[in-house]
């Protein structure tokens, strides 16, 4: 049995072959072709100094060379940390030097910013891959031309760190939780068991790379020996032609796909009668969604639920057991949950009360890297972990997500912290002070609205500010309104009462671009 992440390619290559492994865009490669490559730049990374333990990240799109690159990285027995390719230059930046890495792997115009970080810190090379690399980068194909296609992997214990994955913090700044090999991998093997996936099965997903919901997806793929095929980007006609054109028998995406391809004019005129099931993850997708899916495909969809910090997929709604739309189901065999009283995690709540989520297990992650304080406010030292969202469960052991404990706010699948968001709109000169929180959109599921206070004298539009904040974040964390305010609710010790932002809240959710001028 596979125990660790170098293992993966090499178990596969060795009992699938020839058969196709994965498809992205127009490009594929079989077991073993996928094996081989990656063995070549393995070679490239160790060439470049590359040792294990050492950190190496991974920037970019969907695409073959990420996955080459993720499993090349893992063989080396170096640390994979694959990064949101929707993270800005600065955002980059912070987490190579946080997590010191020795080497990036990027696509060229990922690549491109960040020349500048070489040669700081522990950063000694960048890698690039694409038509044009930037000055000073490694072609990422002069690796695969050069590096010999035999390699093997260093061992590794199950217990060593395979990826850092960093989600947004609480405190401004991302936290890169630190997953086991055997974490990522009891992940893989979960999603196979829970979801009945085997060499029969053809897959598609839209789902970014670097995710954990992504990375159990392809992992448990490579496991069976399935077929992986992993679409550039999301498009509602662009799932509708893979699903027909490759057969597929399983789809694995977040609810917002789901609305939009439910909402797409043309559904009808494809075929999707292959499918035998379908997942989704990140957020919960109302019963009615998963029951017009179904009713017009014919296939369940079987929720499941996950957390960075837990390396993916924790519990399922089963294929073969009974599913039940709008839980997040049972947890995987070995892995145990509980619901506890928001205020005294010692007391656990009795089935249909609800409470904070706690996990325990295999999966859960050793801790946040460098960041004592937030490991010690996420682990008890019984090995419990906290989740910060509150749930139920039923007296079938179903669990149901009904609120967040913590002021995250999840949009599309994506975490925002306001804090972060807070942090980046109080750097504009015209703000003195800004609160965040989610407004609920059928689409998304919630988006970040600001209120903003403005210094005496100061002008500035909701536009203008939106524009800063794109400057320095990730789209996705970008405010979709911003509301300008004399005062928001605090504490007497001055700290903001998001959970009362709703008092003052006007009721729009568009960005206003009227400019506004705070009396002097």
């Amino acid at each position: 049995m596979v125990s660790t992440l170098g293992e993966v390619l090499p178990f596969a290559a060795r009992r699938y072959g020839d058969r196709t492994a994965l498809i992205i865009g127009t490009d594929q490669l079989t077991y073993r072709q996928l094996d081989e490559a990656s063995n070549a730049f393995a070679n490239g990374l160790v060439g470049a100094g590359v040792r294990p333990g050492d950190r190496v990240t991974l920037y970019g799109p969907n695409a073959i060379e990420w996955m080459v690159a993720y499993f090349a990285i893992a063989k080396t027995g170096a640390v994979v940390n694959p990064i949101n390719v929707m993270l800005t230059p600065s955002e980059v930046a912070f987490i190579v030097q946080d997590s010191g890495a020795r080497v990036i792997v990027a696509s060229a115009d990922k690549a491109e910013p960040l020349m500048g970080l070489k040669g700081k810190g522990e950063l000694t090379e960048i890698v690039a891959w694409g038509e044009k690399p930037p000055t000073g980068a490694i072609p990422f194909d002069l690796w695969l031309k050069l590096g010999a296609a035999r390699f093997d992997a260093v061992p590794r214990s199950p217990k060593d760190v395979g990826a850092i994955c960093y989600t947004s913090g609480t405190t401004g700044h991302p936290k890169g939780a630190v997953q086991q090999h055997r974490s990522i991998v009891v992940a893989a093997y979960a999603a196979a068991l829970m979801n009945t996936r085997t060499a029969a099965d053809t897959v598609v997903s839209p789902l970014p790379s670097p995710h954990v919901y992504s990375s159990c997806v392809f992992n448990a793929a490579f496991l069976v020996g399935a077929k992986m095929v992993i679409l550039p980007r999301f498009s509602e006609e662009g799932m509708f032609a893979a699903i027909q054109e490759h057969r597929a028998t399983i789809i694995d995406s977040v609810p917002t796909a789901y609305y939009y391809m439910l909402a797409h004019p043309r559904f009808e005129r494809y075929d999707l009668s292959s499918l035998t099931r379908c997942t989704v993850g990140g957020q919960t997708l109302p019963v009615a969604k998963s029951l017009e899916w179904t009713e017009r495909t014919g296939a369940p969809v079987l929720e499941l639920w996950g957390m960075t910090e837990l390396a993916g997929a924790a519990t399922f709604n089963p294929f073969y057991g009974a599913n039940k739309p709008g839980t997040i189901g049972v947890p995987i065999p070995g892995f145990s949950c509980k619901i506890v009283d928001v205020t005294d995690p010692d007391k656990e709540m009795p089935a249909g009360e609800r409470g904070e989520l706690m996990v325990k297990g295999l999966m859960v992650m050793d801790g946040y890297y460098g960041n004592e304080a937030s490991t010690r406010d996420t682990l008890r030292p019984d090995g419990w972990m906290h989740t910060g969202d509150i749930a139920t469960v039923d007296e079938d052991g179903y669990y149901t997500i009904v609120d967040r404990k913590k002021d995250m706010i999840l949009t599309a699948g994506f975490n925002v912290y306001p804090a972060e968001l807070e942090r980046i709109l109080c750097g504009h000169p015209a703000v003195a002070l800004a609160a965040v929180r989610g407004v609920p959109d059928e689409a998304k599921g919630e988006l970040a609205k600001a209120y903003v206070m403005l210094k005496p004298g100061a002008t500035s539009s909701g536009k203008e500010l939106a524009e800063h904040c794109r400057k320095h974040l990730a789209a996705y964390k970008i405010p979709r309104g911003v509301q300008f305010v004399e005062t928001v609710p605090i504490t007497s010790s001055g700290k903001i009462m998001r959970r009362l932002l709703s008092d003052i809240d006007d009721g729009r959710v568009v960005l206003d671009e009227a400019t506004v001028t705070r009396p002097g």
